[in-house]
């Protein structure tokens, strides 16, 4: 039987090769930078000519909120000629760009893993995968929590001898805002774990900074969030609910460091 003295030495050669399989030079790093970024931008390409025929199809769905609550014989206009066109293609490049996270985020997993060492990729690999799963619940929370609410606000606060009809390149803008700002937001747990992990911070002090985080929250939903007090609640207080999970995560998730030499 291998004693743990070996076990430990086998641990830390397979990390040490790893860490060698990283040793490269500028150019070489250059090149596959460049490989990883071209495999991301086929990938984009590529599901969005397989979606830019539904184009108009896809447009329809995301703009289902705001049409749910236009009084009867209202509908949305353009005002420009092209939105008609250049709307439903911007929407159409979000979502190819949104299908082919998990290629991208491989992409960038392929780049940066020759570097890690063993227990790091054990790591990375979840993380990676959380990231991509925290970002689509960002997305689906919007569109199916935050846009009925925000919607319905926007289209009864109004005087009652107004009608509404909300130009389509406006709406889209607002959605894909909505969309990045929830996505990104959703990605504190992970923010979290790993500016604990990396010894930038610890959960006691982050959790000194309740107040401070809880502000910021607020300042960041004011930024991203259409101007009024309902979305940037609505954004906020999910932020400061997941800073929560992350340092909770933390403590119940502890990083297990390298094995000693």
């Amino acid at each position: 039987m291998k004693t743990i003295s070996e076990n430990n030495q086998n641990l830390n050669a397979e990390d040490s090769l790893d860490a060698d399989t990283g040793s490269m030079t500028l150019i070489e790093h250059l090149i596959e930078l460049r490989k990883r970024l071209i495999t991301s931008l086929l990938s984009i390409g590529g599901i969005f000519i397989c979606l830019v025929w539904f184009a108009n199809d896809i447009y329809t769905l995301v703009s289902k909120p705001i049409r749910d609550v236009l009084p009867d014989g209202s509908t949305m206009i353009a005002t420009e000629i092209t939105s008609t066109f250049f709307a439903p293609f911007k929407l159409t490049l979000f979502v190819a760009f949104i299908l082919s996270a998990p290629v991208i985020l491989h992409q960038i997993w392929r780049f940066i893993s020759p570097g890690l060492y063993a227990h790091e990729k054990k790591i990375a690999i979840p993380l990676l995968t959380s990231s991509v799963l925290l970002f689509y619940l960002g997305i689906a929370f919007a569109y199916f929590v935050i846009f009925p609410i925000v919607m319905n606000f926007f289209a009864y606060v109004g005087p009652e001898d107004i009608k509404l009809t909300p130009d389509i390149n406006l709406y889209l803008n607002i959605a894909l805002k909505l969309f990045f700002a929830f996505g990104f937001a959703f990605e504190i747990p992970v923010a979290t774990l790993l500016l604990i992990w990396s010894g930038i911070t610890t959960t006691e002090r982050l959790s000194e900074m309740r107040r401070y985080v809880f502000l910021f929250c607020f300042i960041f939903g004011m930024l991203l969030t259409p101007p009024d007090i309902i979305s940037q609640t609505l954004l906020a207080i999910p932020m400061w609910l997941l800073f929560e999970g992350g340092i909770f995560l933390a403590k119940i998730l502890p990083l297990k460091t390298k094995p000693a030499d």
